[in-house]
C-alpha cells in the first residue's frame, strides 16, 4: 500500500512517518517548497516528529508540491488547515484547493479520507463533487471516500496515534470498510460510525465539551476574583469529589488549532438549520474576552503597587497556548502582549521553546536577564522545568494566570 498525504503540518507528518514505520511507500504533498525541502532533507518542521525519527524513514517517505505525484498512491489523507475567516466565519478554502488539484489526479480505487476538522456536511457536499467534478469518477462506485478526524494533541505523549481510538465514517459500508483497512495499520482501535457527517460531529462534540467547560471555568474565575475568593482553592476542593466532577481549569483564554476555531464551525452551520448554539457562542465569547480580564488584573496589580502600566518593565513567562511546546496558533498570551504594547508597557518574554515574536518585534530573553529590573512578572503558560515559586519569591510583584505557584505558602504571588 502506497499513502499519500496532503499537509505536512501537526496533523500530516506525524501520520505519514507512523506509516513509514510501518513499511509503507508515503507520498506527501505540501505548496511550501521550503518544508518540502526540509522534510526531504531529513529535517523536521513540527515538535512532536523528531528529526531523528523521520531521518529513519527518509528512504520511504517522498515529500513534493506535485499534485500529480498522488495517482500512484492507494490512499490519500487530506489534513489541510481550515481556519476562520476575519468574520469567524469557516475558511474551506485550502480544503478546496487541495480537493481540486487531487480530483485532477484522483484514479479509480483509490480511497480518499478527510482528517481536517470542519462542519457535518463538509465531505459529502463540499469535498464529494469537487473530486467528482474534476476526475469525471463517482463516489462510493469508481472510488471510497471517507471522514476520520484528527486527534492530535501536541506535545502529549501519553496518547500516541497508533493508541488514540480513529473515529471514522465512510460514504458507504464499503468506503468505511476501506478505510479501515488503511488506519489499521497505525491504529489499534477503530472506532466505526454511521456516516461521514457522525464523524465530523464528533470531532467538534469532543472540542465543544471541552470549549465550554472552560468557558464556564473562566467565568466563574471573574466572579471569584470580584468577590475576593481563590479560584484556584475552589478548583482543588471541587475536584476531590470522586464522581459527578470533572475537572479543568481557568487561564488567559484558549489557542491552539482546535479550540478557539472548531466551535465556531458548528455554530455557522447550525444557523443553516435554524438553530441558534447559544452554549456554544457564549462559551466562545467569553473565552475570547479573558485576556482582557487578564489585561485588567495586570493593571490593578501595577496600581496597587503605584505604577502605571506604561513605562512598567513586564515580563510575560510563556507565550505558546500550551505548556512544553511551541505553537503560538491563538495564544492568548499574544492578545495579552498586544493590549500591553498599546497601552505604553516596556513588554518582554522568555519561553523556552519560542525563539521570537515576529508580530511584536520581540526574541525570548534569557530567564536571568528578563527577571532582572522587572516591575511585573505574568506567567501566561507555565511551561514545566521552570521554578515559578523561586521566581515569585524573588521579584517584587507576579501574577500567576495558570494557578501553578498556588500550593506554595511562601509566595506572595497574585493569581487570576
Amino acid at each position: 500500500m502506497i499513502v499519500g498525504i496532503i499537509g505536512l503540518g501537526y496533523v500530516g507528518l506525524p501520520l505519514a512517518v507512523a506509516f513509514a514505520e510501518e513499511g509503507r511507500r508515503v507520498i506527501a504533498v505540501d505548496l511550501d517548497a521550503e518544508r518540502v525541502a526540509a522534510i526531504n532533507a531529513g529535517i523536521s518542521t513540527i515538535e512532536d516528529v523528531p528529526s531523528s525519527r523521520l531521518a529513519a524513514v527518509g528512504d520511504t517517505i517522498v515529500a513534493t508540491t506535485d499534485y500529480g505525484r498522488l495517482a500512484e498512491a492507494d490512499a490519500v489523507l487530506i489534513c489541510v488547515p481550515t481556519p476562520l475567516t476575519p468574520n469567524r466565519e469557516p475558511d474551506l478554502g485550502p480544503l478546496l484547493g487541495a480537493g481540486r488539484a487531487l480530483g485532477e489526479s484522483l484514479r479509480a480505487g483509490q480511497l480518499v479520507v478527510l482528517e481536517s476538522t470542519t462542519f457535518p456536511g463538509t465531505t459529502r457536499e463540499h469535498l464529494v463533487p469537487l473530486l467528482e467534478a474534476a476526475s469525471g469518477l463517482v463516489a462510493a462506485r469508481d472510488f471510497h471516500v471517507a471522514f476520520s478526524p484528527e486527534r492530535v494533541d501536541p506535545g502529549r505523549i501519553d496518547h500516541t496515534l497508533r493508541t488514540t481510538p480513529k473515529v471514522l465514517g465512510g460514504l458507504t459500508p464499503a468506503c468505511a470498510a476501506r478505510a479501515r483497512e488503511v488506519y489499521e495499520v497505525v491504529c489499534d482501535t477503530i472506532v466505526e460510525v454511521a456516516s461521514p457527517e457522525a464523524a465530523e460531529m464528533s470531532k467538534l462534540l469532543e472540542n465543544i465539551f471541552r470549549s465550554v467547560n472552560i468557558a464556564l471555568m473562566n467565568e466563574l474565575a471573574i466572579l471569584a476574583d470580584r468577590m475576593g475568593i481563590d479560584i484556584w482553592e475552589v478548583v482543588d476542593a471541587a475536584a476531590t469529589k470522586p464522581y459527578g466532577f470533572m475537572r479543568f481549569e481557568p487561564g488567559p483564554g484558549m489557542g491552539g488549532h482546535c479550540l478557539p476555531v472548531d466551535p465556531f464551525y458548528l455554530s455557522w452551520r447550525a444557523r443553516q438549520f435554524d438553530f441558534q448554539t447559544e452554549f456554544i457562542e457564549l462559551a466562545g465569547k467569553i473565552n475570547q474576552q479573558m485576556p482582557y480580564h487578564c489585561f485588567e488584573r495586570i493593571e490593578r496589580v501595577l496600581n496597587d503597587a503605584g505604577k502605571p502600566v506604561k513605562g512598567s518593565r513586564i515580563a510575560i513567562l510563556g507565550v505558546s497556548y500550551k505548556a512544553g511546546i511551541g505553537d503560538v496558533r491563538e495564544s492568548p498570551a499574544l492578545k495579552l502582549m498586544q493590549l500591553l504594547a498599546q497601552r505604553g508597557a516596556d513588554l518582554g518574554f522568555h519561553d523556552p521553546h519560542v525563539a521570537e515574536l515576529a508580530e511584536l518585534s520581540l526574541r525570548s530573553e534569557p530567564l536571568e536577564e528578563l527577571l532582572d529590573g522587572t516591575d511585573l512578572v505574568v506567567i501566561v503558560t507555565a511551561h514545566p522545568n521552570i521554578d515559578h515559586v523561586a521566581i515569585a519569591q524573588r521579584v517584587p510583584l507576579l501574577l500567576d494566570l495558570r494557578g501553578v505557584t498556588r500550593n506554595s505558602p511562601a509566595t506572595a504571588a497574585l493569581r487570576l
